[in-house]
């Protein structure tokens, strides 16, 4: 008898301490309650801390081009390049980020640059694919390296010139199509000093964002005969651009600031929320708003343009 009622007791025990069917739903259901609200709280994190990083990069950035300010007497060049009668850019091509490289502590790798040759020369294979962590945005997603192209006027490819890697920052050349005599820091064979800046260093960008969802950038400068066109899939206007635009970017188009609706492809762009990390002439980093005044946007862009800049950026 004592025997069959601790069975009984077991049994009942056993019976439960079993889970039902409904049970396990409403704990499933939990869980996957409490995995919705913590994703967006994850996800935010994790973009406050590639943010950040960002902020850090353009920093970095900010005072290697005052060091090289230092030492050269003016900003490095936005692009160098000879050019032939009707203004074409015949090469080499080699581009501000890396004229820097020694003050971004990659002095093995400007070492080893033949700065005399194009880009694209043989010479040049190794060193113009490598990725250098410091111009690259956390929150960009970038393939390691990529194709610079040659197109014709309609968007199609006529050839790939050579891989150079991938870049997520872009000099700031003004209000005009990037390429020859801009009204920001950067251009072709351009050579301006603090001194040419007189709009004041704390309110003029030199260097701000590029999306590679809204087109390609990199570190190493304009592919002489290669284009800019937009990606699969890009929020950037249609069209082919001049491969200057590989390094450099302009604030015309668009509605309001990096990223605003209307913005090319060889604009500033990123994929924070609502707007893009810029580094000023002064070495300090601001986030632009895509909402803001589109004015004030394009007279930051300028070194020397006289505008009145106020209201929020």
């Amino acid at each position: 008898m004592r025997k069959t009622s601790i069975l009984r007791l077991r049994g009942r025990s056993l019976s439960h301490s079993a889970f039902t069917l409904i049970e396990l739903l409403v704990v499933i259901a939990i869980i996957g309650v409490l995995i919705g609200l913590l994703l967006p709280a994850i996800q935010k994190v994790r973009e406050a801390a590639a943010r950040s990083q960002c902020v850090n990069n353009l920093k970095q950035i900010g005072l290697a081009l005052q060091n090289y300010h230092d030492t050269a007497n003016s900003f490095p060049p936005g692009y160098v390049s000879k050019y032939d009668s009707v203004g074409n850019d015949t090469g080499p091509g080699w581009g501000w980020a890396a004229y820097i490289l020694p003050q971004m502590e990659q002095p093995n790798l400007h070492n080893a640059i033949q700065f005399s040759q194009n880009i694209e020369a043989s010479i040049n294979n190794g060193v113009r694919v490598q990725s250098i962590k410091s111009y690259l945005c956390p929150s960009d997603t970038v393939p390691p390296a990529w194709a610079a192209t040659k197109h014709d006027s309609t968007r199609n490819p006529l050839g790939s010139i050579c891989d150079v890697a991938s870049a997520s920052y872009i000099g700031v050349f003004g209000i005009t199509e990037p390429g020859v005599d801009g009204e920001g820091i950067f251009f072709r064979n351009s050579k301006i000093r603090v001194a040419d800046i007189t709009d004041g260093t704390s309110q003029t960008l030199i260097v701000g964002e590029r999306s590679f969802r809204w087109c390609q950038a990199t570190w190493v400068g304009a592919v002489t005969d290669a284009s800019m066109v937009p990606p699969p899939g890009s929020p950037g206007q249609p069209g082919v651009w001049n491969s200057s635009g590989f390094v450099l970017g302009h604030t015309f188009e668009g509605i309001g600031g990096p990223s605003s609706p209307g913005t090319e492809i060889n604009g500033f762009s990123s994929q924070h929320t609502q707007g893009s990390n810029f580094v000023f002439a002064d070495g300090h980093v601001q986030f632009l708003s895509v909402s803001m005044d589109h004015q004030i946007y394009k007279a930051l862009s300028t070194r020397a343009g006289g505008e009145a800049v106020g209201g929020d950026l």
